[in-house]
Parts: structure tokens; C-alpha cells; sequence
């Protein structure tokens, strides 16, 4: 009898979780999907801070060092093994 019991409390919690998600999981994609469309719309509002074809840098590349006058590298002597 308490097998029986237990099967019937446990089918009665899935069906009652099952319908509380069917309820509540809609509204909550609902929501997300109104502050996304917010958050795009109030993008495509935002003015341009630039004209259209103007160009910027935003990353210099470190000027190499002015002493170095090696640029071949380092030489390395070898003996040719016969």
C-alpha cells in the first residue's frame, strides 16, 4: 500500500511542476525577449559619434629600437660533419 502511495504523491508533483513550468517559463522568454528588443531598439536610436568614412587606429604597434642595426639575427657557427 505504501508503494502505491508513493507512485500517486510522486506522478501528482511532476504533473503539478509540469504545469507551474508550462505557466511560468512563457512569461519568462516574454520578458527576455521585450528587454532584448529594448536594448536593440535603443541602440539603432544612438547617433553616430563618427562621419561615414572616416578611418581610426585604435592599436600602434611599439616602435622597434633605433640602436639595433642587426636584422638578420643571430649568426651561429656550425662545422660541416662528414
Amino acid at each position: 500500500m505504501g508503494l502505491i502511495k508513493f507512485i500517486f504523491i510522486a506522478i501528482l508533483v511532476l504533473w503539478i511542476i509540469r504545469m507551474l513550468i508550462r505557466l511560468i517559463l512563457p512569461m519568462l522568454f516574454g520578458n527576455l525577449a521585450s528587454k532584448m528588443q529594448q536594448q536593440a531598439s535603443g541602440q539603432a536610436q544612438q547617433p553616430r559619434r563618427k562621419p561615414e568614412g572616416s578611418i581610426s587606429i585604435d592599436y600602434m604597434p611599439p616602435k622597434p629600437d633605433q640602436g639595433k642595426t642587426d636584422k638578420l639575427g643571430d649568426f651561429v657557427d656550425y662545422e660541416e660533419v662528414k
